[in-house]
């Protein structure tokens, strides 16, 4: 693989939105007095009659977004994963979804890696809420070059769309000289019999980390990158649930409503015999502390992974 730094997703979407403007006129961004968080500043640099600071209100934001987009231009509307999925739900709904307008939301800052921001940013929730409105893509890249693919798949797709990224810096996963991204499709990492292991976002690295620590105790994983949770690639899922008739899903998410869920049901309904076990965040609410300390008491690390999987 070519040397891939470690790096926030976030900084990718900035990055990505720049390269965006440059090759689109019709891309504009509007963000919610976070640009420097969001990285939606890398754009409004190069861009700045592009992007609109639209203040402490989310709400409107995403009505503003609405509008432009029936316009014919190609909004991107930016703030936390807090902020942007759970106190702008309404406008989302009504505004850009209910109508299936061609908004996209890039919401950073989701999951427990916000660290010491605590509970009240520490979005666990926003996968449910936006997987529960029609026609709205739910997304969560793994590293900066899968970001990058995908706030481009994103511009090329017609319709609304959330994407979540993350504070905390990544692991690469994937080599930028070999490497393309389709909605609603996974990407199987690793070949495996034994137990396939299905996750997004933070957790794909850890994923693969576990994978490796499960060889080495003479267990086949197949490690799947499940950057959309909807719509599900329910394909690959089955061929998982068939081939190894045993799936782990791991995300920085409620373990009630995200991937995980997404994935129980499609097994469960195609009547094929395999057991899943969910990883992710158990019915409760973070708290504050250090980022890498949080994922790891909350299980969400590849130490975990590998410990649901080994048989006790």
């Amino acid at each position: 693989m070519a040397d891939v730094k470690k790096i926030a997703t976030r900084e990718s979407y900035g990055n990505a939105l720049k390269e965006l403007g440059a090759a689109h006129e019709d891309v504009i961004v509007f963000d919610a007095d976070l640009s420097n968080a969001t990285k939606t500043n890398t754009f409004q640099k190069a861009y700045p009659d592009r992007h609109f600071n639209c203040g402490i209100a989310e709400g409107n934001m995403m009505a503003v977004a609405a509008g432009a987009a029936s316009m014919g231009l190609v909004p991107f509307a930016s703030s936390f994963a807090m902020f942007a999925a759970g106190r702008a739900f309404e406008q989302v709904r009504n505004s850009i979804g209910y109508p299936h307008l061609n908004v996209k939301i890039g919401a950073t800052h989701g999951g427990i890696s916000v660290g010491e921001d605590g509970a009240s940013h520490q979005c666990c929730e926003d996968f449910a809420l936006m997987r529960s409105i029609p026609g709205m893509v739910v997304m969560s890249p793994a590293d900066d070059v899968e970001t990058r693919a995908m706030v481009k798949a994103a511009y090329e797709y017609k319709g609304p769309v959330y994407m979540r990224f993350s504070r905390f810096g990544m692991d690469a996963v994937h080599d930028p000289d070999n490497y393309t991204f389709e909605i609603g499709k996974g990407e199987v990492l690793r070949e495996g019999t034994d137990v396939a292991i299905i996750a997004n976002g933070l957790l794909v690295p850890e994923a693969v980390k576990a994978g490796q620590m499960l060889a080495e105790e003479g267990i086949s994983a197949m490690v799947i990158d499940m950057a959309t949770v909807k719509p599900l690639d329910e394909e690959l899922v089955l061929r998982a649930a068939k081939t190894c008739g045993k799936i782990v899903t791991a995300e920085e998410h409620s373990i009630i409503g995200g991937l995980g869920e997404a994935v129980c049901a499609t097994v469960a309904e195609s009547g094929i015999p395999c057991k899943v076990k969910r990883i992710g965040v158990n019915d409760e609410f973070g708290h504050s502390g250090p980022a890498a300390a949080l994922l790891k008491q909350f299980g969400l690390s590849a130490e975990h992974i590998a410990k649901v999987v080994l048989p006790a």
